[in-house]
């Protein structure tokens, strides 16, 4: 897997003061996407053992919340295989960190059920996160207000609750809008 840029100080992909990691490779190309040369899984740089270190080094301070995906697309099957252990590591020395995923896979209709998505890593990388953000972008329903994503038909989804319950639960932010 290839990586296209980190973030370490990024406040607008999720809750807090966050690490982001935008990967490379999307089939999804979303019309006017706001980062079309991730789309590209050549694109970047390689994600390597040396990139996890600087990521958990990162993620070490205080004031971090969490880490969020974003792309490219984190659930492209290739990107799955790479994300997972890191992932495992990240829960693993940060317990009380949280993981946000942005994903323009919908997590009931596709992460869950058979699509191209879905692969032998989508459900325990699916564990491992504690919020998603689903649904390709749509610039017709794109609007500056929304919190956390660019289109009205993307969900916030509190993912493990909707793991616990078999449906989709909205994550609410802090603030308490979503």
């Amino acid at each position: 897997m290839n990586y296209a840029e980190i973030k370490n100080f990024d406040i607008a992909n999720g809750e807090g003061v966050r690490v982001s990691l935008f990967v490379s490779g999307c089939t999804h190309h979303c019309k006017n996407c706001f980062n079309k040369e991730t789309w590209d899984f050549a694109f970047g740089e390689p994600f390597t053992e040396e990139t996890e270190g600087l990521l958990l080094k990162e993620l070490a301070p205080d004031y971090i919340d969490g880490l969020s995906l974003l792309g490219g697309e984190p659930f492209e099957p290739a990107n799955q295989a790479a994300l997972l252990p890191f992932l495992r590591r990240v829960k693993e020395r940060f317990p009380q960190k949280n993981i946000w995923c942005y994903s323009g896979y919908l997590f009931d209709k596709e992460l869950l059920s058979d699509s191209r998505a879905r692969c032998e890593h989508t459900d325990e990388m699916l564990s491992l996160l504690d919020v998603l953000v689903d649904g390709e972008f749509v610039q017709d329903l794109y609007s500056i207000t929304l919190q956390f994503r660019g289109s009205s038909n993307q969900r916030i989804i509190d993912v493990q609750k909707s793991l616990r319950t078999g449906g989709v639960i909205p994550y609410i932010p802090k603030s308490g809008k979503i």
